[in-house]
């Protein structure tokens, strides 16, 4: 029998992404394996049952009890593991830190489990890396949604009512959801600065056309994540931050660790400092946020300046952001596959350091 690769319709408040579009149950049908989807999984990210001619549909009970190889894009309700078969592979972003009581749930039914979040950051993983996909969704959209939310227009408009100069934006951050955002706020007009602590990136915001705001800060880390900052370096980068914020309309921050709380950039006395109508879009909102004045999910007034925390971003282009995730869980799945069966190589560093579970044997500590 082939394999069967899985997936379910999502069911996280708002999430309308899916793990599987008809153009990867094609390729993965291609290579002689069985997709079996829930009755639906598809609708909310634009792609109809009818759409994937290349699979099979069940519904969620039928799916679980069949299914080799579970694709998520957010990790489901610990029951629903339950419903697995022992021995099932369960493969998607399974936010494992602080999630003692799902990988016990995965232990429990003798499970194998991968969390795409863990993959190494390297050239070779670049094709299955969800964080960074995503994250070029979220840049994207949080520019659209400062654009909206910003009381002046972005470009520089000449009108019979004079001219409308342009507004000036700072991105804080430039990982993949900064540089896209830096870039989305180009394309909109919009007079841009891009700001990271590590020295590296001047030469990708200058690509895009922005200018690189430099504090004289630098924490370059390793995996290409920052290093904390120093007690005096984080002093040193709020003063001269502080001064520059207050010429700017927009500020988009992104700054954001895997498994740790956002750093925190943005003071109340700095937002203070802010001109009034200013506006902040705060990506790291789900992980407390890099403003202290951030509250997920909801929008903050402070001495006129708006403050915005929005979440689940990708979720907001699900069409876009499910073929790009899927692509990546493909990718991925690739490594676990060998001569039609689940053979995942653990000599293989993106197989052994993404998992979770192996067979019911906890190998990540939450």
């Amino acid at each position: 029998m082939p394999i069967t690769v899985a997936a379910l319709r999502e069911t996280a408040v708002g999430e309308r992404r899916v793990a599987i579009t008809p153009e990867m149950a094609k390729k993965l049908h291609g290579k002689g394996l069985r997709v079996l989807l829930e009755h639906g999984a598809g609708t909310a990210a634009g792609f109809p049952d009818d759409s994937y001619a290349n699979a099979d549909f069940a519904d969620a009970a039928g799916v679980l009890a069949q299914a080799d190889l579970l694709a998520c894009v957010l990790a489901p309700d610990d029951a629903v593991f339950a419903g697995l078969r022992e021995g099932a592979v369960v493969v998607g972003q399974l936010r494992p830190y602080g999630a003692a009581s799902r990988i016990e749930a995965l232990a429990a039914r003798k499970l194998s489990a991968f969390a795409l979040e863990l993959l190494p950051r390297t050239t070779r993983a670049q094709a299955m890396d969800v964080l960074s996909s995503q994250a070029a969704v979220a840049g994207y959209r949080a520019m659209l949604i400062a654009a909206e939310a910003c009381p002046k227009f972005f470009p520089m408009l000449t009108t019979a009512a004079g001219t409308i100069r342009p507004s000036k934006v700072l991105v804080i951050g430039a990982g993949v959801a900064g540089l896209q955002a830096i870039a989305t706020a180009r394309r909109l007009g919009a007079q841009t600065e891009g700001y990271d602590v590590r020295p590296e990136t001047r030469e990708q915001v200058e690509s895009l056309g922005a200018k690189f705001l430099d504090l004289g800060v630098s924490a370059a880390g390793s995996g290409g994540y920052a290093r904390e900052l120093s007690a005096g370096e984080r002093a040193a980068q709020q003063q001269a931050l502080a001064e520059h914020l207050k010429v700017f309309d927009v500020v988009v921050s992104t700054a954001a660790v895997p498994g740790r709380a956002a750093p925190k950039i943005l003071t109340v006395a700095m937002v203070a400092g802010m001109k009034p109508g200013a506006l902040i879009v705060d990506l790291a909102a789900e992980s407390g946020g890099n403003c202290e004045l951030t509250r997920p999910g909801e929008r903050v007034e402070h001495g006129g300046v708006t403050i915005l925390g929005p979440l689940n971003l990708p979720a907001g282009a699900p069409l876009h952001a499910s073929e790009m995730y899927a692509r990546n869980v493909v990718n991925f799945a690739e490594l676990l596959l060998k001569d039609g069966a689940l053979q995942p190589d653990f000599d293989d560093e993106l197989v052994a350091k993404s998992c979770l579970v192996r067979a019911g044997e906890v190998s990540f500590k939450a």
